[in-house]
């Protein structure tokens, strides 16, 4: 005989399960249904539109009007003086290259043309035979000047995120494919919505908050099923980011930070009139912790769920158990944020080993408490959102409670499927004669 393998929602095995189910989708209902109206009205009255005319042509050089940006491989490398080359120092013992390069596409595929690079990028190790990128600029007479602009990076970003998509999906097999979707639906929402808006003038604060509800409400649901437990991280997320961006907002004012601390920053600036640098920082700070945030919360949701087994715990031994468990996250995840941080700072951090300069004075300039106050926001978020998730989720989950709590004797509907927040994974009914682990 054969057996099939169903991946639908499954009901409650026991009326107490049916009950608390019913009770715990009912509560995160009433409060879950607001916020997806808020995010999806915020959506609708923030998306930008016509963002050209809040950009300022000829910033920078990338947006120089007619340039382009062709292809092309290193043919000769030949040493040169630095001496007077843009983007070089005046120090004599630094050596520059001179690149002769064929374009491999655009108008003038084929052509030979000559580029300087910098010290820099010469002790990086080019040579004949790599792909590089060229600034081509037209001029008035017809003709264009060329620059170097960077190497040509499409063979290996391609194979690390085909590497990636494979490995998540071997390990974490369905749920990390759809991890990966949730991924590619938060990039969606930055660069079209989030960045836009901000460029636009938009409020920050509501301009992220939205644009991070709708990432999470899609990311997590679609990774981790529409369920009681995906909810509870979802509020304890939401939770998160909301005490995220009043600390933000705080730090923001309190340590007078203006966005303007480094090359790039000026460049911003003029590119985009209509939009505050502080706003930059703002929505920086915010997002920088909603991937703490949703690792913190999911742990703790899954957690509580399953230390629920035992019928006879009550919410507050789940409770204490499982913040337990939310501790060592916690100060797992702290770690975890800092190191990131360091990781894509070290560019900053190296300059703060090379000033002659006291410590503390060094790290008090906007650089510097940018980068920490930005760490010191998402661990606090994250942080106060673990007790609260855990709480959540084991008032839901406990099978005795106060009296509103308690089975009455009688008969009592299991409800139908239809009714429940419930994933396939919540109930793992055991075959009769089973042995419990």
């Amino acid at each position: 005989m054969s057996h099939s393998h169903s991946h639908s929602v499954t009901e409650p095995t026991t009326p107490e399960g049916g009950l608390r189910q019913r009770r715990a989708s009912q509560i995160l209902i009433v409060i879950l249904v607001p916020l997806a109206i808020w995010t999806l009205v915020g959506l609708v009255l923030l998306w930008p539109t016509n963002l050209a005319a809040h950009i300022q042509k000829d910033v920078a050089q990338f947006s120089v009007a007619g340039l382009t940006m062709p292809k092309g491989e290193v043919l000769a490398v030949n040493e040169i003086s630095c001496a007077g080359l843009e983007g070089s120092t005046s120090a004599s013992s630094q050596v520059c290259a001179a690149l002769t390069v064929r374009l491999l596409d655009g108008e003038d595929k084929g052509k030979e043309v000559q580029v300087n690079a910098t010290a820099a990028i010469y002790r990086s190790g080019i040579q004949p035979g790599q792909r590089v990128v060229i600034y081509r600029v037209p001029t008035l007479d017809g003709q264009a000047n060329y620059q170097f602009a960077d190497f040509a990076r499409t063979g290996p970003m391609i194979f690390f995120a085909v590497l990636f998509l494979l490995a998540t999906v071997a390990v974490a097999r369905r749920r990390g494919l759809l991890a990966v979707l949730g991924l590619a639906w938060a990039g969606f929402i930055m660069v079209a919505f989030i960045f836009p808006a901000l460029i636009a003038g938009s409020n920050a604060i509501l301009v992220t908050l939205v644009g991070a509800s709708a990432i999470m409400f899609v990311a997590l649901y679609l990774t981790h099923g529409f369920n009681t437990r995906t909810t509870t991280a979802l509020l304890g997320t939401m939770f998160g980011l909301g005490l995220s961006a009043v600390l933000s907002y705080v730090a923001l004012n309190w340590a007078h930070l203006t966005g303007v601390a480094t090359e790039e920053d000026y460049t911003l600036g003029s590119a985009a009139p209509d939009m505050k640098l502080t706003a930059v920082v703002l929505s920086g700070m915010i997002i920088a912790a909603l991937g703490g945030l949703n690792d913190v919360t999911i742990t703790q949701a899954s957690a509580v769920w399953e230390l629920a087994d035992d019928p006879d715990k009550s919410a507050g031994q789940i409770y204490r158990q499982a913040m337990r468990i939310g501790r060592d996250h916690v100060a797992s995840t702290v770690y975890t944020i800092v190191f990131a941080t360091v990781g894509t700072s070290m560019s900053v951090l190296l300059l703060l080993a090379m000033y002659d300069r006291p410590l503390y004075s060094t790290i008090m300039t906007e650089q510097f408490a940018v980068e920490i106050l930005r760490t010191l926001v998402g661990a606090i978020g994250l942080t106060l959102a673990m007790p609260l998730t855990t709480g959540i989720g084991a008032l839901l989950v406990s099978r005795r409670g106060g009296a509103g709590d308690q089975i009455e004797a009688g008969p009592v509907t299991v409800p139908d499927a239809s009714d429940e927040l419930v994933d396939v994974d919540d109930y793992h009914p055991r075959p009769e004669g089973s042995f419990a682990d």
